[in-house]
């Protein structure tokens, strides 16, 4: 308590830790897989893992270092937009071992980039606009209709999801202050669901709807990046409460409007911003 504050609840966080983020993942499995491939992306757009960590590292690390941290997490949208656009482009043509292999060489180079990049919040913002939109034009053209979710996935496909997502949160919570909160941020949207979805699609069911997957994760992507906007903006200024309160009002808003986009019927051609 030499700083003034009490000190960190550790016990209480690690089981908010233990059993927010399971419960979390399994409900968007589950919603996944009842309403199809293109939804399970979509849906990987609510920060289900991200949200969290900035959660644990606000209560742990103090609201200054949650803000750098969100700030760097929506930076991380880039990352997760050319991971989604190497896998389009190479998993969907040599394998879905390839593509994932491809996807995180890019999102790593992206983020090797992202940490050596100091913007201000507002150009940043645009940054990670231009990049979902440009994501989304280089993704290859839709191959027929979206099929509906496959019902032959193996009962332990979401215990999976939800032991690999919770010991990812573990993991970055424990590393983030020898990290630094920017590059914290930068690795926290990892896109570790998105390629399970993306893997499972394309193995179980072919490319197409992997491809679906992909693009539902992009259009999901703009709700992430306002979330993680709004946390910068006001958790130092609202508190912690307030702030994630306002992004959760960000991203129903936001993510109304890219269900619709996701939904309408389309042409045999890549979506356009």
């Amino acid at each position: 308590m030499l700083d003034g504050r009490p000190p960190e609840p550790a016990v209480d966080i690690l089981l908010v830790k233990l059993v927010l983020t399971p419960a979390l993942i399994g409900t968007a499995s589950l919603a996944g897989r009842r309403w199809g491939a293109a939804v399970s992306g979509w849906l990987v757009g609510i920060p289900f893992t991200s949200a969290p960590i900035a959660l644990f590292l606000a209560l742990g690390q103090g609201p200054a270092f949650a803000a750098t941290a969100a700030a760097g997490t929506m930076a991380g949208t880039i990352s997760q937009a050319a991971f989604c656009v190497a896998y389009a482009r190479i998993g969907v043509r040599f394998g879905s071992a390839v593509g994932v292999g491809a996807g995180a060489a890019a999102f790593a180079l992206s983020t090797a980039v992202l940490q050596r990049v100091t913007l201000p919040l507002f150009p940043l913002v645009v940054l990670v606009m231009i990049a979902l939109c440009a994501a989304l034009r280089l993704m290859p053209p839709p191959e027929g209709e979206p099929r509906a979710a496959a019902q032959i996935l193996p009962a332990w496909d979401i215990p999976a999801r939800m032991v690999v997502a919770t010991v990812f949160v573990l993991l970055l919570t424990g590393i983030a202050p020898a990290l630094g909160p920017r590059l914290s941020g930068l690795l926290a949207p990892f896109p570790l669901y998105a390629i399970v979805l993306t893997v499972f699609a394309h193995r179980l069911e072919g490319p197409a709807p992997a491809l679906e997957v992909l693009r539902g994760l992009l259009l999901g992507l703009f709700a992430f990046a306002g979330f993680f906007l709004v946390l910068a903006l006001l958790i130092e200024r609202a508190g912690i409460a307030a702030a994630f309160a306002a992004g959760a009002v960000v991203i129903a808003a936001i993510q109304a409007g890219s269900l619709w986009a996701l939904r309408r019927p389309r042409a045999p051609a890549t979506t356009k911003c």
